[in-house]
């Protein structure tokens, strides 16, 4: 058998991917690789509105106010509003937090809450991950004499909100040099702001927050590229530490390893079950568990969202089952905008994301409640959603937000045929062709070459996600070796593969068996995949994840 990649040629594969990847100098694939905290990160202060932000939350801090934090019910949210809490808490501030109900208050910023929390006695408050399309909102809040500071990170409408402050990197004009902050990466540098006007805490404690910056920048799938990907890189190594007692519990039932723990236990883990709460309830049992110390608690929440997942996987196949039946009558559009009274608008954007890797087109999903209907919508790389909205008729919809690869809506039930009209007249004639062969980082004849240090010197590239894919290798000219169908209705493919020396790799092709019904041991094969480590008894070997097989 030949010999392993050695150490030089390992790093050379990893340049390479790097320069196909556009990191084309020295100088870009050693920040790339070595991402440093204190030289990486931008000043706070060059975003827009966050001097007089910081102003007036100092002032309440000092003045011993009450301040409430105004979240969202997704991942993102609740994940900057639990890094508010515990960020002001620290000061000393007198500080709660507020998610609004989907299925009562819906998105964003609603007047009857303001209402409820200015009674209450709230002096400011504070919207974190919304709050940029909250117009009559916002200006109920100056004529009542309640002031809001705005921090989101959503498109910006033609018209900002007036507010006490309004801070988005994507504000027009704004001088902030990366633009594709998460939510809870925009609160994070208020939160900087803060540390830097007071002086505490000391410098260098707000990293105990990078785990919750990392949860939230990883779920919400915005690109873990420049800033973003220094505070997931250090928010991951935070998090293997965590003081959160909600996040070990979340971890120790969802069988999560955190001193191992990856971008993809985050993404495919740990935030559905977070994000399972909003889905189907109320999401206040993911922000307890995001901000108690109590670890009974966080034990009882953790199980209780493990729970609330389970059932949010059984609704999301029923509804997909459905959304694909429907589908098939609208095959050759080049959108989908799908509807039925009976699909929950609190799962409708995880089958929309579904829909979209199963068709490869811009993909809306509809529950229909009476006059009225919700929806989500996720789209490609060529289409942007929200300015696509946001081109149709102005009094199509009631409610609308979101960013290039997804929105949130509420429209007129009437209004959807004309949702799908407008959309289809958008799109037609613009959508690329399907690739049908993938693009590999590497490609690959010899499986000799695929070793464990091989998988070690990719993780290099870690943390994966939107914008910084886990690397693709293709290989040509092998044969099927074995082949099982695997799962509850064989719709995996369990194979081995041997090379022309008569090397084999092991892996699955995850519901690959549908696509590929006639594949058979003997047959010829390409094939692009991922490449894994399979621990089993102690002992470690590389193992193949099929992302395509021709």
């Amino acid at each position: 058998m030949p010999e392993s990649l050695s150490s030089t040629q390992l790093q050379a594969l990893v340049r390479q991917i790097l320069s196909r990847r556009g990191y084309t100098t020295d100088e870009a694939i050693v920040e790339f690789l070595n991402p440093d905290y204190d030289t990486s990160l931008h000043d706070p202060f060059l975003l827009t509105d966050m001097e007089p932000a910081v102003e007036r939350i100092v002032k309440a801090v000092k003045k011993g106010e009450s301040i409430v934090i105004y979240g969202d019910y997704d991942i993102d949210g609740l994940t900057a509003t639990s890094l508010m809490l515990d960020f002001l808490g620290g000061l000393g501030a007198k500080v709660t937090g507020y998610i609004p109900d989907r299925f009562e208050e819906g998105y964003g910023i609603n007047r009857q809450a303001l209402a409820k929390l200015q009674k209450d006695g709230a002096d400011l408050v504070i919207s974190v991950d919304c709050g940029i399309t909250s117009h009559s909102e916002a200006a109920w809040a100056k004529s009542h004499g309640l002031d809001l500071v705005i921090t989101d990170h959503h498109a910006v409408p033609e018209q900002i909100p007036v507010a006490f402050a309004v801070i988005n990197p994507k504000r027009p004009h704004d001088k902030y040099p990366f633009k594709d902050l998460a939510g809870v990466g925009v609160a994070f540098k208020l939160a900087q702001a803060i540390q830097t006007r007071l002086g505490k805490p000391a410098a260098g404690q707000e990293k105990w927050l990078l785990d919750l910056v990392a949860l939230g920048t990883v779920c919400d799938v915005v690109t873990l590229v420049g800033e973003n990907r220094v505070l997931v890189r250090y928010g991951l190594k935070v998090l293997a530490r965590t003081r959160r007692v909600g996040l070990v519990a979340l971890a120790k039932v969802a069988g999560v390893n955190l001193a191992t723990v990856s971008s993809y236990h985050l993404g495919f883990i740990l935030g559905p079950r977070l994000n399972a709460a909003g889905r189907l309830e109320n999401a206040i049992k993911a922000l307890e568990l995001l901000t108690t110390d109590d670890a009974i608690l966080a034990a009882e929440n953790a199980q209780h969202l493990d729970t609330l997942n389970r059932e949010r996987r059984d609704q999301q196949a029923v509804i997909a089952a459905a959304a694909n039946l429907q589908a098939e009558q609208y095959e050759n559009e080049p959108v989908l905008v799908l509807a039925d009274p009976e699909w929950s608008h609190g799962i409708v954007g995880i089958v929309a994301s579904k829909l979209l890797e199963r068709y490869h087109k811009p993909t809306l999903v509809i529950q229909i409640m009476g006059e009225t209907a919700k929806g989500s919508g996720r789209s490609t790389g060529w289409f942007n959603l929200i300015e696509g909205l946001r081109q149709l008729d102005p009094d199509m919809f009631l409610k609308l937000g979101g960013h290039h690869f997804a929105a949130g809506f509420t429209l007129p039930t009437a209004k959807i045929d004309d949702l799908r009209a407008g959309l289809i007249k958008l799109t037609a004639g613009k959508a690329p062709a399907i690739q049908e062969v993938a693009t590999a980082d590497l490609e690959v004849s010899d499986f000799s070459d695929l070793s464990l240090e091989l998988i070690k010197a990719l993780d290099e590239l870690e943390p994966f996600g939107n914008g910084n894919p886990k690397p693709v290798i293709a290989a040509t000219g092998a044969r099927v070796l074995k082949l099982t169908r695997v799962g509850a209705e064989g719709q995996h493919l369990k194979l081995v593969l041997t090379d022309e020396g008569g090397v084999t790799l092991g892996g699955i092709g995850f519901s690959m068996a549908e696509r590929h019904p006639n594949l058979t041991v003997g047959q010829q094969v390409e094939v692009w995949f991922h490449l894994a480590e399979n621990t089993f008894s102690g002992f470690s070997k590389p193992e193949f994840i099929l992302t395509n097989l021709r």
